[in-house]
């Protein structure tokens, strides 16, 4: 993978370590800016609504500009962003400065992951976009935690600080890693931006944004709230808070590799085997929540099958997008965090009723149930278009065959999932 690819993961580590590290903070958070846990998980909500709203809009408003300045421009309003939140009384204004966060981390992601996509083979996506992820989970493993520790010694304004310093090496790499590069041929124009926006009308784009939103909210909506879930059901120090995110962290990064080398090739094992078994998982994990051992146990596998299926799903919205060469990854970016702003809100909403602290993780398995319902209707629409493109006499030969038999587990020469 190319050098530039590491550089970029850096970037989003920081930023990834701003996204998740809000799950062993809110306690604090709450307490010093007088509201309730469930209100401060709005700041999880806010940041993902920012970067759904933001990531097509800044998008295409910065798709004339070269990529090095683009990314470098986003990644140093983030760190201001996180410096005002820093010194906030006010939860209003922290909810605002991440919005502000948000839109500047959506635009970096969408510039990311087309010049991720544009720096390898057409049939090597779902490895650039492994890299990239890597940056994320490797902030579930330290970046987090480390956040969280920080806080319980010197309180929730330090990690935040802490998050805007990490932004000054990733801004480094940047300027000397990204080629200073003119506009990408083809990004100028009106009716550019009109064709790759009409893109959006394509079903089969559509549901795969649609199921990687419902994994990554089943995603977001249990580990937003895995703190109540060890201290309050599990019975756990605080101390123990951080060692669930590690576990959680480290299971996301052996998911992310594993899906990296399937995603291109094999891309229907991947959610043949991982969709079911992450069904079974958030029950099993809310039945055994009160079993120390268990927890650890479940939260490790739910991480690595969150982020392979997730990670999955999003490498085939970049292939249905690839006729949007400067758009697609801002609809990848949305897809993601349409599920991860939907999916705290649902978890707040089963926090407050009879499930108590378990009502996300029950959350959970019913939204991967919907994605698991709507899944075959992809490869429906796969399988449709590739008999459309099929000879007469082999759509003959294949008419006795199912939809899903019609899916080969290999990408074609426009990378699309058959």
């Amino acid at each position: 993978m190319p050098l530039p690819l590491y550089l970029l993961a850096v970037a989003i580590f920081a930023m990834g370590t701003s996204e998740f590290m809000l799950a062993g903070l809110l306690p604090d958070i709450a307490s010093d800016l007088d509201v309730t846990v469930a209100t401060a998980g709005v700041l999880t909500s806010a940041f993902a609504v920012g970067m759904t709203v933001g990531a097509p809009l800044v998008a295409a408003f910065a798709r004339n500009w070269p990529r090095r300045s683009s990314l470098l421009g986003f990644i140093l309003v983030f760190a201001a962003a996180h410096a005002a939140g820093a010194v906030t009384t006010s939860f209003p204004f922290m909810v605002a400065t991440r919005t502000l966060a948000a839109l500047a981390n959506a635009g970096f992601l969408a510039v990311a992951l087309t010049a991720a996509a544009a720096l390898v083979p057409p049939d090597r996506k779902g490895r650039a976009l492994a890299v990239l992820l890597s940056g994320t989970t490797v902030a579930t493993i330290a970046g987090v935690p480390g956040g969280s520790v920080l806080g319980t010694w010197l309180g929730w304004r330090a990690t935040f600080w802490a998050v805007a310093l990490l932004c000054r090496p990733a801004a480094l790499g940047i300027l000397r890693g990204i080629p200073a590069g003119p506009v990408r041929e083809g990004a100028t124009g009106t009716s550019a931006l009109r064709a790759e926006l009409a893109r959006l009308t394509e079903r089969r784009l559509m549901l795969a944004m649609l199921l990687g939103a419902l994994v990554n909210a089943a995603t977001f909506a249990s580990f937003t709230f895995l703190a109540p879930v060890v201290t309050g059901t599990a019975r756990l120090g605080a101390v123990w808070i951080s060692v669930v995110l590690v576990l959680f962290g480290a299971g996301s990064l052996v998911g992310v590799i594993v899906a990296g080398r399937l995603s291109d090739q094999r891309p229907r094992v991947v959610v043949a085997v991982g969709g079911p078994l992450l069904f079974l998982g958030w029950p099993a994990l809310a039945v055994l929540a009160d079993q120390p051992v268990a927890l650890f146990i479940l939260v490790f596998v739910q991480g690595a099958l969150s982020f392979g299926l997730g990670s999955t799903l999003i490498t085939q919205v970049l292939y249905e997008a690839a006729g949007a060469p400067t758009m697609a990854g801002s609809y990848a970016t949305a897809a993601l965090n349409v599920g991860a702003a939907v999916g705290p809100l649902i978890a707040a909403a089963a926090l407050s009723t009879g499930l108590g602290n378990l009502g996300p993780l029950w959350a959970s398995g019913l939204l991967v149930a919907i994605a698991l319902l709507i899944a075959p209707r992809f490869r429906t629409a796969v399988a449709a278009e590739r008999e459309a493109l099929r000879p007469d006499s082999q759509a003959a030969e294949c008419t006795d065959r199912s939809p899903r038999g019609r899916i080969e587990d290999r990408v074609t020469e426009t990378g699309a999932l058959e």
